[in-house]
Formats: structure tokens, C-alpha cells, sequence
């Protein structure tokens, strides 16, 4: 199962950000959560890891490349934080959001 991070107020970040982007795009990455849903664990090039309870799934959008950070508590799938990625490197604000949000996650 995937289920959206949720904030406190009810907001549903992961879902908001994917509503900002076109069709296509959204189309690319919901098939790639899919793939991700349906085939874990899997690896490269689709899923890398990131961290002892964070992964990234990794979608090829036309115009540059998505990420969406999640964690997985039991057999769920939790999506994080989700970004179009502009350099090589995740930025650490990126990450930041994500383990903050991996916290907040892990108290509940």
C-alpha cells in the first residue's frame, strides 16, 4: 500500500506537489510508484537507497528528473517529500524535509 505523509493540519505535501505538475509527468511517476509498489524491494535504476529507512524512487520526466523520498513502515509505503531534482547531488534542503518528516512519521 502507499498512503501520503499527512502534517498535523491535514495537508498532504507529496499530493500537492504532484498536482502542480502536467499530466504527463504525473502519469511517469505514478507508473514508476507502481512499479516500486507492486516490485519491492527493488534496486537501480528505478529505487536507490538513501538511508537505513529512506529511499528515493527515481523518475525520468521529460524536462529533468523527479524524485519522490519515502520510508516503508510494515509492508506501506509512505511517501515523504517529492522534488525535480536540478543538480547531481540531492540538495540537503531536500533531505532535510525528508528526515524531518521520517520523524514525525516514526513517533506516531
Amino acid at each position: 500500500m502507499v498512503v501520503f505523509y499527512q502534517t498535523e493540519a491535514g495537508h498532504e505535501p507529496v499530493r500537492e506537489w504532484l498536482k502542480t505538475l502536467g499530466h504527463v509527468d504525473r502519469k511517469i511517476i505514478g507508473e514508476d510508484l507502481k512499479t516500486a509498489q507492486f516490485g519491492w524491494p527493488l534496486g537501480m535504476p528505478l529505487i536507490r537507497k538513501l538511508d537505513r529507512a529512506l529511499w528515493e524512487v527515481r523518475s525520468q520526466l521529460p524536462q529533468g528528473i523527479a524524485r519522490i523520498i519515502f520510508t516503508v513502515d510494515s509492508s506501506t509505503m509512505v511517501l515523504l517529500h517529492g522534488f525535480i531534482k536540478k543538480s547531481q547531488k540531492t540538495p540537503p534542503n531536500e533531505l532535510q524535509t525528508a528526515y524531518r518528516r521520517l520523524a514525525e512519521v516514526q513517533q506516531e
